[in-house]
């Protein structure tokens, strides 16, 4: 699936951004993705985003410092405009996730396959790889990790209550979506990171199953517990200890 492709997929669903201010000819299409890429490039070689300039960018890219001008007003202009521009396309595609069912992902896991709509999220890191990669690790934007990370909160809060047990509602469901939401981006910022060793339809199964996986189930020993029944108990002991004080 070619990139154009993919960003059409992710932008028919889920909650639309603004359209972008203008649109844009294809050589300066071309030109923003040979700064874009530039930009990672010079952040590998630095090993720290705050290092790279203008004038490093433009070279490598061989471009005029007046063409970067025209495209963007400085370095954090250009990585800002990439990573808002990459939240907007993942959060169609994370719209498209959050719509499965638990009887979609358990016949999922039964069959070995991917949850749905996990594969195009998966190729849309693999095809921009190369800067996001760059972005996202050591030497890159700190912020852009937790940027991810709200987006997608955002995304799948409302769609995750659907349904839920009414004594796992409160501060065990806040805390349970930090805690997946934390644990799927860095697996996936993992990947990305290190190389994108495994294939994309691997690593699609390997993220359906984690969402699975308690730490007993790796040794042979699955600690099964009434989540609700635990989850009230803890809010009840909060709701004494409050009250207590």
């Amino acid at each position: 699936m070619s990139e154009t492709a993919v960003r059409t997929k992710a932008q028919q669903v889920g909650r639309r951004a603004p359209a972008r201010p203008q649109a844009l000819d294809r050589r300066s299409v071309r030109t923003r993705c040979a700064l874009r890429d530039a930009l990672a490039a010079e952040i590998q070689a630095t090993g720290d985003l705050s290092k790279v300039t203008v004038t490093a960018v433009t070279e490598r890219a061989d471009v005029t410092r007046r063409t970067f001008y025209l495209h963007f007003r400085d370095i954090q202009d250009l990585v800002s405009q990439t990573e808002e521009e990459t939240i907007e396309d993942l959060r169609g595609l994370v719209g498209n996730l959050s719509r499965v069912n638990l009887e979609e992902l358990e016949g999922a896991l039964d069959d070995m396959e991917p949850c749905p709509g996990s594969r195009e999220l998966l190729e849309y890191f693999k095809q921009r790889g190369s800067y996001l990669g760059a972005l996202l690790g050591k030497g890159g934007d700190p912020a852009f990790a937790q940027h991810i990370k709200d987006m997608v909160r955002e995304v799948v809060a409302s769609r995750a209550l659907d349904g839920l047990d009414a004594r796992a509602m409160g501060s065990f469901f806040d805390y349970y979506l930090t805690f997946a939401v934390s644990a799927e981006v860095g697996v996936l910022v993992e990947w990305l990171t290190g190389g994108m060793r495994e294939s994309v339809d691997v690593m699609a199964r390997l993220m359906t199953a984690l969402m699975f996986v308690r730490p007993g189930d790796l040794y042979g020993r699955p600690i099964d517990f009434n989540v609700p029944r635990f989850a009230m108990g803890l809010g009840l002991l909060n709701l004494k200890e409050k009250n207590d004080d």
